[in-house]
């Protein structure tokens, strides 16, 4: 069973602002979520947000910049909500 991941207004918004290739690399991401589901342990530097219960994030590219994904997991309806793609400067965590 697939799951279903969605972007919030502003993730979709900071999608559309990604270079390319960060782009690119988030929409493998997005296919992985969906059928594998939130936890995503081969993604580079994956992990739980500390203190956030089911928020996860993972580095799409490391560098300068480092770009970030931050999700939210909700396993009852198992959907997945994107809530930030940007840089790891203003991510929230």
């Amino acid at each position: 069973m697939t799951w279903d991941v969605q972007f919030t207004n502003a993730a979709a918004k900071q999608a559309k602002s990604l270079p390319q290739s960060i782009s690119e690399r988030l929409m493998a991401l997005v296919q992985a979520l969906k059928f594998s589901g939130p936890a995503q342990p081969t993604m580079p530097n994956y992990g739980k947000i500390k203190g956030q219960k089911e928020t996860h994030h993972c580095h799409l590219k490391k560098g300068k910049p480092t770009y970030v994904a931050v999700w939210e997991a909700f396993k009852a309806t198992k959907k997945v909500v994107m809530t930030y793609v940007g840089t790891h400067e203003n991510a929230p965590y």
